[in-house]
């Protein structure tokens, strides 16, 4: 699902520039900081903001805004199931998708004009905080969602989603600011296994709230006001952790080329620059294929239990706890696998246990939830390695000075265009009718991702872009 710059009192890097350290860059030039432990340091304070931000992600979106959103839409509804944001007719069903989808166009206007600002004013650290504080207030504000207040539920979701994506480019940017190329794929991994480790523990307490809320003295509506207002808590008070200790790094610009209004300037050159790296675009490309297939499934997943294998709803919410859980040890064991074999044949053969996943899925027999949680244990062991290794790959390939613009192209790849899988899903249920072709129509970008992954050099294209080229890779 980005990294931001702190201040460090530990280690007294200047912009000096010293001797070079063991691992290639300096503090100065935007490589790793000099000195292990000063890189130690800044390293564990890049995994808190993963754990801040993912709470969001999990217990928000996943689980408990999207019914509760329509349950007040529906409430405010005309006696056709209509409701009218801005004169709009909506339906109350539609309202959580559409707001959804418009967090995204937002944030796809929002992030490469900050990832433009961020490298060229070399201030990230303050975008990162406006970002996370902007969608920490946000969801936060969700607290008041009572009565018919629908249209607030929506702007709060948008401004929440686009703040999100917005801050996961300066985030992802830090990773090779932190990380020398012969450890990112375990400091990657390791971020994501303590973003699935804050959102699987604070779901729990949320589903304990939730779940006895007439012993808390709240009522349901409460509880689950409660479980989002607490997301956004979370999110601003771990958010302190990184930003006490990432820094910013000077950049050789000038003052104006600083400015967020250079941005779509700069925006335009990095498109430019980026096509004179094909080999990164076809990484790129391979991701933007692969990956809609895995948040495609993940979004699907509950409706394809509840509807197709006839789950109820806490057979569902523990399987999304389980995925958590597991997510964090795949995250982890899959950095292992990637330091003997290399991040991109690891993650080749997570896209073909993605594949046999879907076909396992097909056959899955109605209602037997030991063997959905069978199958969701799969995907949590896959789901964060897969996702861990394809950003510290993509690290990789990008040009030093130019973190956060390619990485505003890498989270459009992640969040701006994932729309092509729920279309596919969505065409599939309608032309058949059966939720079961619709999940294994999906094994086509699982495998087109793989071909176009097995296809991209990329150790030609770590050296295309000016990196060193690490042992494995």
């Amino acid at each position: 699902m980005s990294a931001e710059i702190v201040n460090k009192t530990a280690g007294k890097t200047t912009g000096t520039a010293e001797a070079a350290p063991a691992d290639g860059g300096s503090a100065a030039d935007g490589g790793p900081p000099t000195g292990a432990a000063e890189r130690r340091r800044e390293q564990r304070g890049w995994y808190f903001y993963d754990f801040a931000c993912s709470v969001y992600s999990t217990s928000v979106l996943t689980v408990f805004l999207g019914p509760y959103l329509t349950s007040i839409a529906k409430s405010a509804a005309d006696a056709e199931g209509f409701v009218h944001p801005l004169g709009i007719p909506v339906r109350a069903g539609s309202l959580f998708a559409y707001a959804v989808s418009a967090s995204v166009i937002v944030a796809v206007i929002l992030m490469p004009v900050v990832g433009a600002a961020a490298d060229r004013g070399g201030r990230k650290k303050p975008l990162l905080a406006a970002a996370a504080y902007t969608g920490a207030a946000a969801t936060a504000g969700m607290f008041f969602l009572d009565g018919h207040r629908y249209l607030l539920g929506a702007v709060l979701l948008i401004v929440a989603n686009a703040a999100l994506s917005v801050s996961m480019v300066l985030y992802n940017a830090y990773l090779p600011q932190i990380a020398g190329p012969e450890e990112r794929d375990r400091v990657s991994s390791r971020g994501w296994a303590f973003g699935y480790t804050s959102g699987a523990g604070v779901l729990v307490l949320n589903l304990i709230l939730y779940s006895g809320h007439d012993r808390f003295g709240v009522s349901e509506s409460t509880a689950v006001r409660i479980c989002l207002a607490s997301a956004g808590v979370w999110w601003g008070a771990f958010t302190l952790i990184p930003l006490r200790r990432l820094r910013d790094r000077a950049v050789a610009v000038s003052v104006s080329e600083g400015r967020v209004g250079a941005g779509w300037r700069q925006l335009v050159s990095t498109l430019r620059d980026m096509r004179a790296r094909p080999l990164t675009l076809a990484f790129l490309l391979a991701y933007l294929i692969y990956n809609d297939g895995v948040q495609t499934v993940i979004s699907q997943a509950s409706i394809y239990g509840s509807e197709e294998l006839g789950l109820d709803q806490n057979t569902l919410i523990v399987a999304v706890l389980l995925v958590q859980v597991l997510a964090v040890a795949g995250a982890l064991g899959m950095g292992r696998l990637a330091r003997t074999y290399g991040a991109k044949r690891t993650i080749l053969g997570s896209l073909a246990i993605w594949a046999v996943i879907l076909g396992v899925g097909f056959f899955l027999p109605a209602h037997r939830p030991a063997l959905f949680f069978v199958l969701a244990a799969a995907i949590g062991t896959v789901l964060g390695g897969s996702q861990a290794l394809s950003r510290s790959l993509f690290s990789h390939m990008v040009p030093s000075g130019k973190e956060a613009e390619y990485f505003s192209a890498y989270e459009m790849s992640d969040r701006g265009l994932s729309w092509l899988g729920p279309l596919v899903f969505g065409l599939a249920y309608q032309l058949t009718g059966s939720y079961r072709d619709a999940i294994i129509s999906l094994v086509v970008f699982f495998a087109v991702g793989f071909v176009l992954l097995a296809r991209v050099p990329v150790r030609a294209a770590v050296a295309a872009a000016g990196n060193p080229v690490p042992a494995r890779i």
